[in-house]
């Protein structure tokens, strides 16, 4: 879920044992982002035919119903309507509580419902990221995610923060549950044994393309360590292993599904991670885009420099570890603020650069964060998410740029030596779209609104593909 982050910068207040000096969120110099070159070291996506992959899309979740209700908040509409707007991803949000109430028994209504979420986004071709979600831990503090039979606090205080939930990651109980987590060998065995469930039900589903191990985890504090300290030491110490020890777990059923790793929700500040190398050759570095100022409420500050901080922080670990990069989630809350159209445009411009996609949080009809108001129609400035892309390159990508000015795509890349087709995806749009294709290739397929046309390209051949959005009768508006 979002992170409500203002509570980070007071958490010495929070955290009696600690006092913590995070990375201010105003008044940061600006950081100058990696140069271009530097993100050739990380790689792309890629699905079983070698092609390059490109995930553009939302969250999906229902954390108002649980038990025999769990999950009916979610749809066919979410992903009829998530492909009808030219997106082929969603982060699905589950719930270990949910999934295994009482240790050691599964609840086998809850895995069907699971596979009939799977079953329509396959109807629509939308991937889908199964997220183990937990927020401020679970049920044991008001929240979802890790089991209470799970949860081990050893008589810590713990205090509700309406106003402020995040702030309840900083009360001592809720950290030594997640020390617990990660030490106690029983809690271990029953994570991976979970993982293991999920990868052995559904590693062969054709709609799944990754697992997320655990949503935005924590860590334990300790007396006079400053936050990102913490947070370096908790990723090197705690999230690293648990993350091998997963993988693992996984492998022993499922040996290709992609595998979804997060740093703390501290990277946010502009920090880089502290964690290590994960022993696995399919694994995604899937860290979260928020910033702690538009979180408490305030406007994007174009001049305080956080995207910079955060593209060059969050960009170093997957270029060392040679790992594909997917922001599991990102957005504002008060989207409609005077600089936020701003703020979209800069924010799909930086992750397109160096992520193979990201997912919007979230994709619900409504106010609040929902994308979409109730007649499925996009809240102001989130209509800047929906664009044209390609979710699958067949070949090396050159360059690949959309420029939102003109509302033109453009993409170069060399065909692979083996026949492939690439496709490509186009948004709603009242003008429509033309799409011209230069170099030894074939368009096929209607290029219309909403349509996935397929590009056919001679092996080896250099492609550009251009598509703009169409003047009236058809004629291509002039930049």
């Amino acid at each position: 879920m979002a992170v409500v982050v203002a509570s980070v910068l007071a958490v010495g207040a929070l955290a009696p044992a600690a006092t913590a000096r995070p990375v201010p969120a105003a008044g940061r110099a600006p950081a100058a982002p990696p140069a271009p070159s530097s993100y050739r070291s990380i790689p792309p996506l890629t699905d079983d035919q070698g092609r390059t992959l490109t995930l553009r899309g939302w969250n999906v979740e229902d954390k108002a119903n649980r038990g025999e209700k769990a999950l009916s908040a979610i749809t066919e509409r979410h992903f009829r309507d998530l492909r009808a707007n030219g997106f082929n991803f969603a982060r699905v949000l589950i719930f270990w509580d949910d999934l295994e109430p009482r240790r050691g028994q599964y609840d086998a209504r809850y895995l069907q419902k699971i596979e009939r979420i799977l079953d329509w986004a396959h109807k629509y071709r939308v991937h889908v990221l199964i997220d183990a979600h937990q927020d401020v831990f679970g049920p044991a503090f008001g929240h979802r995610g890790i089991p209470e039979w799970a949860t081990r606090t050893d008589g810590l205080p713990f205090t509700r923060n309406y106003d402020d939930w995040f702030a309840e990651y900083f009360e001592p109980a809720v950290q030594r549950a997640f020390t617990h987590l990660y030490e106690d060998p029983d809690l271990q065995r029953a994570q991976a044994a979970m993982w293991q469930l999920l990868a052995k039900r559904f590693g062969d589903h054709p709609a799944v393309i990754g697992y997320d191990l655990i949503n935005e985890p924590m860590g334990e504090l300790r007396e006079n360590e400053d936050l990102p300290t913490a947070a370096r030491r908790i990723e090197a110490q705690h999230l690293t292993p648990m993350y091998n020890r997963l993988a693992r777990a996984i492998r022993a059923k499922d040996r290709d599904t992609w595998i979804f790793v997060e740093p703390t929700p501290i990277v946010g500040e502009g920090v880089p991670t502290g964690l290590g190398r994960i022993d696995d050759r399919r694994t995604v570095y899937a860290p979260h885009f928020y910033d702690t100022a538009m979180e408490a409420g305030a406007d994007y500050d174009p001049d305080a420099g956080w995207i910079e901080a955060y593209e060059a922080a969050v960009t170093a670990y997957p270029a060392r570890h040679r790992m594909p990069v997917v922001v599991g989630e990102w957005g504002p809350l008060n989207n409609s603020l005077p600089n936020m159209g701003r703020f979209y445009r800069e924010a799909v411009d930086s992750l397109n650069r160096y992520s193979s996609g990201w997912a919007g949080y979230v994709w619900c009809y409504g106010g609040g964060y929902c994308a979409v108001d109730e007649h499925g129609r996009f809240r102001t400035n989130k209509e800047q998410t929906a664009t044209p892309y390609a979710p699958a390159v067949a070949g090396t990508v050159r360059s690949d740029t959309y420029d939102a000015r003109t509302r033109t795509y453009r993409l170069v890349y060399r065909a692979s030596a083996r026949r492939g087709m690439t496709e490509l995806s186009l948004p709603q749009s009242a003008k429509g779209w033309r799409v011209t294709v230069s170099g030894p290739a074939r368009l096929l397929g209607r290029t219309g609104s909403g349509a996935r046309p397929l590009v056919l390209a001679r092996p080896g051949a250099q492609v550009v593909v251009t598509v703009r959005e169409a003047g009236p009768h058809g004629r291509t508006d002039r930049p």
